[in-house]
């Protein structure tokens, strides 16, 4: 196996999720240009962390997994031949919402989820009112640069 090189991508994000998008395309291909193998997106990197108050709004920016977010995410992966992993804001049914990672593998395929199972409900970090704890459990996902396990968190 060859060195695996990972960068970890750091974004202000802002209440616009196209944008916010837009800006972590940017930064994978950048670090893509600079040698990385596996990409790690911000947790929740197409909003602003919504978490530290209780606000309905946010869940109009919740997508289902795969969606969207993943199919563009998959064209990025295979261009730049780099996995991709990005933590978002999954709407799995009506009133059932998860903080996920999506896998994508570095021909641009989706290879699968994490969805986060420790869920805090502290001062200014109220993820119980978004967010049901997962329901996968730990997984590993074979990529093209190895096998990477899901991570507590």
């Amino acid at each position: 196996m060859s060195k695996v090189n990972v960068g970890i991508v750091q974004l202000s994000c802002d209440v616009d999720p196209e944008r916010n998008l837009n800006g972590a395309i940017r930064e994978i291909q950048y670090a893509a240009g600079q040698g990385a193998n596996i990409v790690c997106l911000p947790e929740l990197f197409r909003i602003p962390y919504p978490c530290q108050a209780e606000d309905h709004g946010w869940f109009s920016s919740a997508e289902p997994v795969p969606g969207p977010s993943c199919e563009r995410l998959g064209e990025v992966a295979a261009d730049a031949q780099v996995v991709i992993l990005a933590s978002l804001f999954e709407k799995r049914a009506a009133g059932i919402y998860h903080n996920t990672v999506a896998v994508i593998d570095a021909n641009g395929q989706y290879l699968g989820k994490y969805r986060k199972m420790h869920i805090p409900d502290d001062p200014l970090y109220y993820e119980k009112f978004y967010f049901t704890p997962g329901d996968l459990g730990f997984q590993v996902f074979p990529t093209r640069f190895g096998q990477l396990g899901t991570l507590v968190c």
